[in-house]
């Protein structure tokens, strides 16, 4: 009974973000991660994991869940023909190749070097989204085939490393060169189930018998988590997506850089307090 009630803030608090995980998701093609990483890794610091392998859980249990709910808000975001398709085959190695360089990366350093990582990077995705929240564009599409394919290698790279879908980085750089924030927001949904397949691979194989990982564990990934917060962040997400069709551009940019900052300055705090 004392193991129940020890879990069970755990368990409340990963339904809740099961929830808010989907919704965000399908709203803004972040895949949820922006949601699950900040709060799984406070959930787990408040029950004593290891800090230098508390990160990685987080950030492998987000992919993991990523795999689904990007599933149910790219489906949602089709019926409205807001996924480029044609950009998804010509973008998609590149992502790909860039996940696989972040995973072995994340496998070799501190965890707390991802903390760093997902701060920094969500604070000036953030600032981008601000300063750019009228979505103008730099240019109409991408300037040649290496500016495309360097600028998917870092989404790929970044994602596995922030735990995130791609949305955080690929939606403003989509919109920087002509995509409507709509049809960026739907790409950005199909690019998460893109880099969560390898990158959960790759953060299963890289903990695979790490000391001091949470109960229910496959390698950096959290089973209970997973079990919470996949059927919730599914039934969610479907939501979100519609949400993102009545809403005005202006606002979405707005509200994706709101919660890029408040997820920023959870990570600093949580560095400095640490």
């Amino acid at each position: 009974m004392d193991q129940i009630l020890h879990y069970a803030p755990f368990v409340l608090a990963m339904a809740a973000t099961g929830l808010l995980a989907g919704f965000i998701a399908g709203l803004l093609g972040v895949g949820g991660g922006i949601i699950i990483v900040p709060v799984l890794d406070t959930v787990l610091a408040a029950l004593g994991v290891d800090p230098s392998v508390r990160m990685k859980v987080a950030v492998a249990t987000s992919l993991t869940t990523i795999m689904f709910t990007s599933w149910a808000s790219a489906s949602s975001h089709r019926k409205h023909k807001a996924v480029d398709v044609p950009l998804l085959k010509s973008w998609g190695p590149a992502i790909f190749l860039g996940v696989i360089i972040g995973t072995i990366f994340a496998g070799l350093v501190d965890g707390r070097v991802l903390t760093v990582i997902f701060a920094v990077m969500a604070l000036l995705v953030a600032a981008n989204m601000l300063i750019r929240a009228d979505n103008a564009k730099l240019r109409d599409d991408f300037p040649n085939a290496i500016v495309k394919s360097g600028l998917g290698l870092l989404v790929g790279t970044f994602s596995a490393l922030m735990g995130i879908g791609g949305g955080a980085l690929s939606v403003p750089i989509l919109t920087a060169f002509g995509f409507d924030i709509r049809r960026a927001v739907g790409t950005a949904s199909a690019i998460g189930f893109i880099i969560a397949i390898p990158g959960t691979i790759g953060y299963v194989i890289a903990g695979w018998g790490k000391a001091g990982l949470p109960p229910l564990s496959i390698g950096y990934v959290n089973l209970i988590a997973l079990v919470l917060i996949i059927p919730l962040s599914m039934f969610a997400a479907p939501f979100g997506a519609k949400a993102a069709h009545t809403i005005p551009r202006q606002y979405l940019s707005y509200g994706f850089a709101v919660f890029l900052v408040a997820t920023s300055i959870k990570m600093f705090v949580s560095l400095l307090s640490g």
